[in-house]
């Protein structure tokens, strides 16, 4: 329900006000004016529970804080990272194009989350896997921190290798080179964990890809590199020598808007302790307040406190004593 600030007050300090309790009161007393009084009771009824409801926008999904530009729900949060990131069952989950993700942490100071895919390779496990790939028109990135070792690799793979073109005028064989790095230690330290190494998969079909190598669609399609796996983390936990130790994961940046800036708007209604949110039907901005009311600011109303608690409490009060009245 969306109700402006200037009738929040007025509404709030009508019912606090000694002076309507007086009126009702003495028209009470006159019995020509019972319908009208009847009537104010009945919306009344109306009104009582959107003045005492919940915040509908939690401020937690799970273990999770929730802050914007995340939401719990539709309304709540940033619309354009709501089709993205949503609480279900009170877990936070991550979609894209390639499926849903679980997310292990959100690092709001940096704009940075981490999420894991059960289908990416770890040092505990190996399973198959389609890759993993980001929607171009999302406000995310992956971080710099994330690196991805592509494993079981084909040579053959047109993709990712490339082939000298000298090779038949030297009489030399051709030989395939895969295009992403294997001079770094990863491939080695990674396929000397268990799981991999019973598999016997040589060290040549690993490559390891950074961000960048994924190209501006953000697309990591395994099945079109010819490869059966991946891995992914975003830091050697200082244990870089020990592949069981890292932080196995994708993280992901994200971005308030082309500037980055955090709406101002936003950060008003925070102070008053409300939660970010925004009108379904116009995407426009909307604070929702603990008391359930969304405001276009901020929850901040004159005497805000001391009205809504006597002006309930009177408005309970009298309906009570209207229907012993009434009854008698």
């Amino acid at each position: 329900m969306l109700i402006s600030s200037a009738t929040i007050q007025y509404l709030y300090h009508l019912l606090a006000s000694s002076s309507f309790h007086k009126l009702i009161t003495m028209e009470l007393k006159n019995p020509s004016v019972l319908p009208q009084v009847s009537v104010f009771f009945f919306f009344s009824f109306l009104l009582l529970p959107s003045l005492i409801c919940g915040q509908i926008c939690q401020r937690a999904c799970g273990k999770d804080i929730l802050k914007y530009p995340f939401g719990s729900g539709p309304g709540c949060g940033d619309p354009l990272f709501q089709p993205y990131v949503s609480c279900s069952e009170q877990k936070l989950t991550f979609k894209t194009h390639t499926g849903s993700y679980y997310v292990n942490s959100i690092d709001y100071t940096n704009q940075v989350l981490v999420i894991s895919d059960p289908t990416m390779s770890t040092c505990s496990f190996t399973v198959p896997s389609k890759g993993f790939g980001l929607n171009g028109d999302a406000p995310f990135t992956f971080d710099d921190s994330t690196i991805f070792a592509l494993l079981d690799c084909s040579n053959n793979s047109s993709s990712i290798c490339t082939t000298p073109t000298d090779s038949n005028d030297n009489g030399v064989e051709k030989i395939s080179k895969l295009l992403c790095d294997q001079g770094t230690p990863i491939c080695s330290l990674f396929y000397s964990c268990r799981p991999i190494s019973t598999i016997n998969m040589p060290i040549s079909s690993c490559c390891v890809y950074t961000p960048v190598n994924l190209g501006p669609s953000f697309e990591m399609d395994l099945q079109k590199l010819q490869c059966s796996s991946y891995s992914g983390f975003y830091g050697y936990n200082d244990q870089q020598s020990d592949p069981e130790k890292w932080n196995y994961g994708i993280s992901i940046k994200y971005k308030f808007s082309v500037t980055n800036d955090f709406p101002a708007p936003c950060a008003a209604c925070e102070r008053s302790y409300g939660v970010c949110g925004y009108s379904s039907a116009s995407n426009s901005f909307l604070c929702n307040c603990p008391n359930g009311i969304n405001t276009t600011n901020d929850c901040y109303f004159p005497s805000y406190n001391s009205a809504i608690t006597n002006g309930v409490a009177w408005l309970i009060n009298l309906k009570a004593w209207f229907l012993v009245w009434f009854f008698l």
